[in-house]
């Protein structure tokens, strides 16, 4: 699991975007906070893996707690969402290292699309950090930051981008190979309806098909992520 930190002085705000987060397959809210000085507090006690970060807190901006949590040796990761959508502030967040930015107000599916590239980066970064990559993989790892909006909206007829993210989230979760059964098991899908939605998927190239021999000499296919280049 993709563990949380939602920041913003609204407390009604924190809860809309509590919600939006829990319910992206493979992520979990660990705590809220409203104040930069609660953040860091938070950040403390618990380590999470990613922070939705608003830039307007009454103590001090976003981008100064983010400095001040390099600072305290957190590396957490950085998503600001925010109203502040002057050049500046979005040029100061990138030289923060935040890999996202969001612009309130936004929808439901606008954060999920940006929570899926996020949680598709850290996949490609899975594995021995010291190992050596290639440009090809520098290139798609960088890509998988870029908006899901189109393959999202360029599904067949009959298919839906919750439901493909349902999926997606289930096979993160799993980290190996899936067979259709297994995806409905866990998604409540019947397995005809798994087994549409894999099929499209490793036919857009999002899942990998591997196939395992029982004893009945009939191959189960099972569907499992795109693994990283080794290194070379």
């Amino acid at each position: 699991m993709i563990d949380v930190l939602v920041v913003d002085d609204d407390f009604r705000v924190a809860d809309v975007h509590a919600a939006y987060v829990a319910k992206v397959p493979g992520f979990r809210v660990t705590g809220r906070a409203h104040s930069a000085g609660e953040a860091l507090a938070a950040l403390e006690r618990t380590p999470v893996d990613l922070v939705l970060l608003d830039h307007h807190l009454p103590d001090e901006t976003g981008l100064a707690l983010v400095r001040r949590m390099r600072e305290a040796g957190i590396s957490c990761d950085v998503m600001m969402v925010t109203a502040a959508r002057d050049v500046s502030t979005v040029h100061a967040a990138m030289q923060h290292g935040a890999l996202q930015y969001l612009v309130k107000p936004f929808s439901f599916a606008g954060l999920r699309e940006k929570l899926v590239s996020y949680a598709d980066l850290r996949h490609a970064l899975a594995g021995p950090a010291a190992r050596e990559t290639c440009q090809d993989e520098v290139d798609r790892m960088y890509a998988t930051l870029r908006s899901t909006a189109s393959p999202l909206t360029t599904l067949p007829k009959g298919h839906s981008a919750p439901t493909t993210d349902l999926v997606l989230g289930v096979l993160r979760q799993a980290g190996r190979p899936l067979s259709a059964q297994e995806v409905a098991d866990r998604t409540g899908l019947s397995r005809s309806t798994a087994q549409r939605y894999l099929k499209q998927l490793e036919r857009d190239s999002r899942l990998r098909l591997s196939l395992r021999y029982g004893d009945t000499g009939r191959p189960e296919h099972r569907y499992v992520l795109p693994t990283p280049l080794p290194p070379r």
